[in-house]
């Protein structure tokens, strides 16, 4: 007989003041606990501190869970099912160590990653995010484009600077596609802002097919081109995939009969349907993929 059949009216009185003092999970389970003390002799700090640890457990993975919506990451990219082999020059042991995040986070150091369209940077971006989501920072992954049109709603308003300081709370934001920003004032602008506002203070990750020689074709103002990367660049890791397009590859073991066989990406500090996982078939670079094939992490 469990401590709540022994005695109903103070299991009452327990679950109503645990739900005042917002302990959901001791609320659970304190009734089995306290059973299973019972039957095997435990001292009562042995029982309190089971209760505790499992109530601590359980609000990190309710915040791991929510990080994860917020965090917006492409589905089922993880360094798990990243294709090292494919981009050699890519030292799997660095990017792991990133993905522990620490010193470089904490000092707003970035991230710049520059590769052809279809070699892995977004998936290599978004995993990337994935393993600092679960190590407790926040990130945001986002289309350039996209941010950008919403900082410049932000400006129209009046409201760009209460826009960018809502965005402090991301320790790094993903800046996907850089490349495919059209060459305008008022877009170009409101980046420069960004990248400003985060300048050894937050991290940014940025992807983009055309390396720094070519990026006055991005912004209309040499001198902000110079500042913009002058700010990037300042504490900065670049990851280069010069690599054969992971589809161009696929495609072409596809035609000639050898296709890549499906694996799956698990993670054991994540709650299950936190961030779907789909199979290894589907790893690809979000770079040159049509508006709308950019899929979200559900929480």
């Amino acid at each position: 007989m469990s401590a709540a059949q022994r005695d109903p009216v103070d299991a009452a009185k327990h679950n109503l003041l645990l739900g005042e003092l917002r302990l959901p999970t001791i609320r659970q389970l304190w009734a089995g606990l306290a059973a299973q003390a019972d039957a095997e002799g435990w001292p009562a700090a042995r029982l309190l501190s089971a209760l505790v640890e499992h109530e601590l457990a359980e609000r990190e993975r309710r915040r791991i869970a929510r990080h994860l919506a917020e965090a917006r990451l492409l589905p089922g990219k993880s360094l798990d099912n990243f294709d090292f082999a494919a981009v050699p020059k890519l030292s799997k042991a660095h990017v792991h160590a990133m993905a522990g995040g620490g010193e470089w986070l904490e000092q707003g150091a970035n991230v710049l990653v520059f590769g052809p369209p279809g070699t892995g940077k977004s998936h290599l971006s978004s995993a990337l995010g994935f393993a600092l989501v679960e190590q407790g920072w926040r990130v945001l992954f986002t289309r350039t484009t996209e941010l950008v049109q919403k900082l410049q709603l932000a400006r129209r308003e009046l409201s760009l600077e209460p826009a960018l300081n809502k965005l402090d709370k991301y320790h790094l934001i993903v800046l996907d596609d850089l490349a495919y920003l059209s060459k305008d004032q008022a877009e170009t602008s409101v980046l420069f802002e960004l990248i400003s506002a985060r300048y050894e203070r937050r991290s940014l990750l940025v992807t983009a097919n055309q390396p720094f020689g070519a990026w006055d074709k991005l912004f209309p103002d040499p001198a902000m081109t110079v500042a913009a990367v002058d700010r990037l660049v300042h504490h900065a890791t670049l990851f280069e995939l010069n690599v054969e397009s992971y589809r161009r590859r696929q495609a072409m073991e596809q035609k000639h009969g050898r296709g890549r066989p499906a694996t799956y990406a698990t993670s054991a500090n994540t709650p299950s349907g936190a961030n779907a996982v789909t199979p290894h078939d589907n790893q690809t670079d979000t770079a040159d993929a049509p508006p709308g094939e950019h899929g979200a992490a559900q929480p």
